[in-house]
């Protein structure tokens, strides 16, 4: 699956204020429930928080990937959120998070959610392509980073 498919301008933020992991979150857990009306942003945060309790999503170098599964999420979903300001997050490497790109799957996606994850977690591993994303000005150059 490709990120196109998963994530439009109206889901991608830059420099946004926040001071929170939980902020954090609950940012883009509205971004992602704006994409469905059958969604309810508490439960699409609820999935959030609960995976994050499992083991922080942060992969280090300012990054996180958050990610949950919902019974009634009828297609795969991403928003992307650029923090003004990097808040701790647990990540592995005890650094700030300033970029998180979360998905929701539905609950029956397993492989799927772990290819795109997978997917992600090799796209941002490329130092250069992160820096790019914290240098560009807007969102539609921050969009067609992440889509390209």
């Amino acid at each position: 699956m490709r990120i196109s498919e998963i994530l439009v301008p109206k889901r991608t933020l830059c420099d946004v204020s926040t001071g929170s992991k939980k902020a954090a979150l609950e940012i883009v857990s509205n971004l992602i429930a704006s994409a469905d009306s059958s969604l309810i942003q508490t439960e699409v945060f609820s999935s959030l928080i609960s995976r994050e309790k499992l083991g922080s999503t942060g992969l280090g170098n300012g990054i996180a990937l958050p990610h949950g599964r919902l019974k009634y999420c009828q297609n795969t979903l991403g928003a992307f959120v650029r923090l003004q300001t990097g808040v701790d997050y647990d990540a592995i490497d005890q650094k700030p998070v300033d970029l998180l790109f979360a998905l929701l799957v539905p609950k029956k996606s397993t492989q799927e959610h772990l290819n795109i994850l997978a997917n992600l977690a090799k796209m941002f591993s490329n130092n250069e392509s992160v820096e790019e994303l914290r240098r560009v000005q807007s969102r539609d150059e921050v969009f067609s980073l992440l889509v390209s």
